[in-house]
Parts: structure tokens; C-alpha cells; sequence
């Protein structure tokens, strides 16, 4: 199997950039991602995530020893802010162009604002006004329509796509035929068979202790596929070992073919 397209990194000090690139590049990553908009807690206790857009001078000390760093391409990920403040994220959004970072993802969403909030869309059109850098949309995308709605407020460069690509993984192919024109082939959906290439990938990518959550994390969204899905859902979260997930699975699927 390929390796993925890039690697993600949580840091909270500009101290910590030398051995995280040295890493990186010793795994061959093709890109960096400094993730400044998770705004978990437990992420945030450690002063990374969103935590970092809380420090903008630490952040450039980061991007800067990050730039200085690697070669290879340097990207992060933000939400608008505490609050909207269009100075602010436009100070923060040129400071990140200026330090080297060589693309921007906006989630168009505030710290503490929940998923059922409708995402900002609007607010990374003036971020695009702003930088140089390609801007990727994030938030809010769960159909192709989804896709051109986004598209067609904040003209981003490109989407990135978070719940509604787990709900449905064939999402990018969707959208990279419908709305980029790419030469892909429709994709031919059948459920059981995409939640069974899941539960594999995971037994061969994931540490045994591991694989349980992650299986758990997916079900809990895949689920909405189906009317009855709160009933995979909960047996799944209910399960103590993959195979009795399987086993749950197998049954749900067969009771609603």
C-alpha cells in the first residue's frame, strides 16, 4: 500500500519543530500539516491545536524553524478565531504566508462553535482576497452540492473534507468528477463491502490495541447510511473486541440488505 500524502503534526513550541521534521522526513513524508485548528481539549492542554492560534508569536517562532527546517512543502490548518476579529485573522493568516507556510486549510468555523453551527464560508473568501498562498475550504461538506454551494461562496482552491468523507468515503470521487472534471469512474457503492475494506485497513494499519476505537469512530458516522443505523452504531460501540464487532456487522448488514 502507498504511503499517505503527508503527515500531521501537534507541537506547542518552536523547540520541538527539529526533532518532528528530522522524523518526518526520515518516514519520507511528501508534506507537513501544522494542525491550528483542533480545538479539543485534551489537545489544547498541551498548547497545540487551536491552543497555538491563542499565541501567534509562538506560531511564527514554529513556522519559522519549520520553514527553515524542510524542503518540502509546508502547510497548516486554522478555524476563524475566538471570536470575529477581521484584523486579527487577517494579521494571523499574513504572518503564516510571510513565515513560509505554502498553503492554508480553513475550517470556517470559531473555537467553540459546534458542527450543527452553519460553517463561515464567507470568511475564507476574504482570506483568499488576502494571501498569495492556495486557501482550502473546509466545513460543512457532505454532498457534491454541498461541494458547489462552498465553492461558489469563498471560491477556495481546494476542499477538504472531514465527517462527510467518513459517511462517504466515494465523496472525493463524486467531486472530482462532477466538479473538477476528473476521469473518474462513478463510483459502485455497496455498504457492507466499504465498511468490511475499512475494518481490513485497519487490522493492517493499526496497532492491535488501536483498531477497536478506530473501527468505533468510523461506525459512529458511517452509520448514517442507513435508516436503522443507531442499531450498528450502538452494537458496535458496545463491542470489546474486533471480532465480535465484525460478528455485529455481519449481522446489522444481512437484517438490512
Amino acid at each position: 500500500m502507498e504511503k499517505p500524502l503527508s503527515y500531521q503534526l501537534l507541537i506547542s513550541t518552536n523547540r520541538e519543530v527539529a526533532p518532528a521534521i528530522e522524523a518526518l522526513q526520515k518516514l519520507e513524508a511528501d508534506a507537513i500539516d501544522l494542525n491550528m485548528g483542533c480545538p479539543a481539549r485534551s489537545v489544547g492542554r498541551l498548547g497545540a491545536g487551536f491552543a497555538l492560534m491563542e499565541q501567534p508569536e509562538n506560531v511564527r517562532r514554529i513556522v519559522a524553524e519549520a520553514r527553515k527546517g524542510t524542503p518540502l512543502p509546508l502547510t497548516a490548518k486554522i478555524r476563524l478565531g475566538v471570536e470575529l476579529d477581521e484584523q486579527a485573522l487577517k494579521d494571523f493568516c499574513t504572518m503564516l504566508e510571510d513565515e513560509g507556510i505554502d498553503m492554508l486549510s480553513v475550517h470556517a468555523r470559531l473555537k467553540k462553535e459546534t458542527f450543527a453551527r452553519r460553517p463561515r464560508w464567507e470568511w475564507i473568501a476574504r482570506i483568499k482576497e488576502w494571501l498569495k498562498i492556495p486557501v482550502v475550504a473546509n466545513g460543512g461538506i457532505f454532498t457534491v452540492q454541498d461541494a458547489k454551494d462552498c465553492l461558489h461562496v469563498c471560491g477556495a482552491d481546494g476542499l477538504m473534507l472531514g465527517r462527510g468523507a467518513v459517511i462517504k468515503p466515494w465523496l472525493f470521487a463524486e467531486i472530482a468528477r462532477e466538479l473538477y472534471g476528473c476521469d473518474v469512474v462513478e463510483p459502485a457503492v455497496f455498504l457492507p463491502v466499504v465498511y468490511g475494506n475499512f475494518t481490513d485497513l485497519v487490522n493492517e494499519l493499526f496497532r492491535p490495541e488501536r483498531r477497536l476505537g478506530r473501527l468505533k469512530k468510523f461506525t459512529h458516522y458511517f452509520a448514517r447510511n442507513y435508516k436503522f443505523g443507531h442499531l450498528l452504531s450502538s452494537g458496535i460501540q458496545s463491542s470489546k473486541s474486533m471480532e465480535q464487532a465484525k460478528e455485529r456487522a455481519v449481522i446489522f448488514f444481512e437484517n438490512n440488505a
